[in-house]
């Protein structure tokens, strides 16, 4: 294989772009410059996470105390028995075999 098979690297094509006496549909040619809002030079640094951070946290949103008082008071809260939930013994099952 030479190497005049392969891509270049660099690929324009502009079919796309209108012809003369076609309907004009506006289309750039791939070798118009095009505007790019992000300026490279602040686009990726911390200053800019810090300001989008502090853009997306809606304060307002934020509780103050951290379980808003849902918890029980000390000494109130008692564990479950052994024998809750399990059926009484007049409850109609067979009894295991002793």
């Amino acid at each position: 294989m030479s190497s005049s098979d392969g891509p270049s690297g660099t690929h324009t094509d502009n079919e796309y772009v209108s012809r003369t006496g076609q309907s004009q549909i506006p289309v750039q040619k791939d070798e118009d410059p095009v505007e790019d809002p992000i300026d490279p030079e602040t686009a990726d640094s911390d200053e800019q996470l810090v300001r989008d951070d502090t853009e997306a946290i809606d304060e307002s949103n934020i509780i103050s105390s951290r379980t808003r008082g849902a918890t029980k008071e000390a000494g109130t809260y008692t564990e479950p028995g052994d024998d809750e939930g399990l059926p009484g013994p007049d409850d109609g099952t067979s009894a295991v075999r002793k």
